[in-house]
């Protein structure tokens, strides 16, 4: 007879309890953020796991006004060209691109979360050089996770931002960043001035298969 494991439920709930709290908030107060609480932030961050354990993840640091403008129009001119070029309504993209514009400059931090393959594994198809690709990014997502949860322990807002994506050079160019890395995401963080939206997530039966015998 297989014996139960020994679970610690109150720690649990606990764990539990914060992840499903957790909100993508965009609203912040105008309350600085020490940089030394910034770096314990990133500290939990890099405790991640990592494939080969070899912490591709990146990340850069911004609080100075004009460095979020800087960047915050140099992908609203990105997204503008883009969004123009589909077809979409000028109204339309002017309020989207202000939108986007708003909702780095006014955060007090700004995390640019970026990953690198300089020290994957290297091989000579494409097949496996993919897969080692995606391992960097499948690491750098669990620490960025690790971020938003806590700074959400500490009750601070964060908001996950996927842009960087659609204009890696351009973030890249703006911050100097190195060549290796690969933007991937934007995390703003500040002292929440709303609760956040409420959100639903499909039950599990619906994204859950288990694969039993026949």
């Amino acid at each position: 007879m297989l014996t139960p494991p020994a679970i610690d439920h109150a720690a649990f709930r606990a764990t539990a309890e914060l992840i499903a709290t957790r909100r993508s908030i965009r609203r912040y107060a105008p309350e600085a953020i020490l940089p030394e609480f910034v770096d314990e932030l990133l500290r939990c961050a890099v405790n991640a796991p990592s494939a080969h354990n070899r912490q591709p993840w990146r990340f850069a640091v911004i609080c100075e006004s004009d460095l979020k403008v800087g960047l915050a129009r140099a992908m609203g001119e990105r997204l503008r060209a883009d969004r123009l070029r589909d077809g979409d309504a000028p109204d339309v993209v002017e309020a989207d691109v202000g939108r986007s514009i708003q909702r780095i400059t006014t955060a007090p931090v700004v995390v640019m979360v970026a990953a690198t393959t300089l020290d994957m594994d290297v091989y000579p198809d494409p097949r496996r050089r993919e897969a080692e690709y995606l391992m960097a990014v499948q690491s750098t997502a669990m620490a960025a996770q690790n971020l938003l949860l806590a700074a959400h322990s500490a009750g601070l807002a964060a908001c996950w931002m996927c842009a960087p994506l659609f204009c890696p050079d351009t973030v890249r160019a703006v911050m100097a960043l190195p060549a290796d890395w690969q933007p991937q995401a934007i995390i703003t963080l500040g002292v929440p001035a709303s609760q956040g939206k409420p959100y639903s997530r499909r039950p599990l039966e619906e994204v859950v298969r288990r694969v039993e015998s026949a």
